[in-house]
């Protein structure tokens, strides 16, 4: 993957999840940095060029890094956990939904 498209789809994803987590808790991105605020703590979930992988940090599971997978279209947690949104959106008790564009 070029850095472009890293860019585009990191971007692109953590645009929808500011927008997605917006309507239900306080979330706010700035510079390729998410950062959402809950009853249980903080979250943070940020872009990583240098490895092209998408960090979470997480008040319940800890650290997580996540590289996209072109053919599922999901970014995989690189230790085999679940795919980002499925552990955001538990964590977080809400849907998330993201689609590669």
């Amino acid at each position: 993957m070029s850095d472009s498209a890293f860019e585009s789809l990191a971007d692109s994803l953590l645009a929808a999840l500011e927008e997605g987590i917006g309507v239900h808790a306080d979330a706010e991105l700035q510079g390729g940095i998410l950062t959402v605020d809950g009853d249980d703590g903080t979250w943070v979930v940020n872009k990583h060029a240098p490895t092209r992988q998408i960090w979470l940090s997480s008040p319940h599971s800890g650290a997580r890094h996540y590289a996209f997978d072109a053919a599922s279209g999901q970014w995989k947690d690189t230790r085999g956990g679940p795919d980002l949104l499925a552990h955001l959106s538990a964590e977080l008790g809400m849907s998330l939904d993201w689609r590669p564009q």
